[in-house]
């Protein structure tokens, strides 16, 4: 990081931000390692790194980069807001972390293969789920092709299994089905709070994530009206 400025740069605006909220400005790595932790450094670098993918705004219909990117920051931030309220096992850090990269399959295609996700996006209607449409003109949907990265990668299990798993939660059965349960849950709430991935509100509850994490109706509508503040204090990522 050091090597590298402009993530340095990036990096040290948001520690000093209000999200971050420390009494005394923080002017160098070490410093900010010190104060966060190295998990939380980690966290802000590769949102850097990911942030940087959608600096060309691309519109297609009712897709936008940009928005993919806000969706991607909330389901994070409401990931880790129900992490540590929830106490789950996976710490909110990793929570965050895979919340973010749960959708990295969409980049991946919007970039690689951007005539046939053109294709797809054009395609989509409240009928059907974005990875039927992906699987009828790509052969495969984002979460299987995300996975599959993530793990030549080697990016961490728990991470993969998020990716893979999270539009349909209830098929996992490792040992981090809570956390994907978590990341299925946050990136519905973030949906139906006008910020969906691809323009549309293609998702629902899974029952069964709801039960397994003892999630009320009225814990989820608080956790919406709690992810507004929570984003105000993050604000700072949107712009990293």
């Amino acid at each position: 990081m050091e090597s590298d400025t402009a993530l340095s740069t990036r990096v040290l605006r948001f520690v000093n931000s209000s999200a971050v909220g420390v009494r005394q400005k923080i002017t160098n790595l070490q410093q900010a390692i010190a104060y966060l932790g190295t998990k939380q450094i980690r966290n802000l670098a590769l949102t850097v790194s990911v942030s940087d993918l959608f600096r060309r705004e691309q519109c297609i219909g009712l897709y936008r980069r940009r928005e993919l990117w806000r969706h991607m920051v909330a389901v994070a931030v409401c990931a880790r807001m129900m992490g540590r309220e929830l106490r789950l096992k996976a710490g909110p850090d990793d929570v965050f972390l895979a919340g973010l990269l749960h959708d990295i399959g969409i980049i991946l295609e919007d970039q690689y293969v951007h005539t046939q996700f053109f294709a797809v996006i054009r395609m989509l209607d409240r009928d059907h789920s974005l990875p039927s449409r992906e699987r009828e003109v790509l052969g495969f949907d984002h979460a299987r092709l995300g996975d599959a990265v993530c793990r030549r990668w080697q990016f961490p299990e728990m991470i993969c299994d998020v990716v893979r798993y999270h539009h349909n939660s209830n098929r996992c059965q490792s040992e981090h089905r809570q956390a994907v349960q978590c990341i299925d849950v946050a990136n519905t709430i973030c949906t139906l709070q006008g910020m969906p991935s691809v323009g549309l509100e293609l998702v629902s509850f899974c029952p069964t994530s709801l039960a397994d994490l003892s999630l009320t109706k009225q814990r989820v509508l608080q956790f919406a009206e709690q992810l507004d503040e929570e984003l105000q204090t993050n604000a700072e990522l949107l712009r990293l």
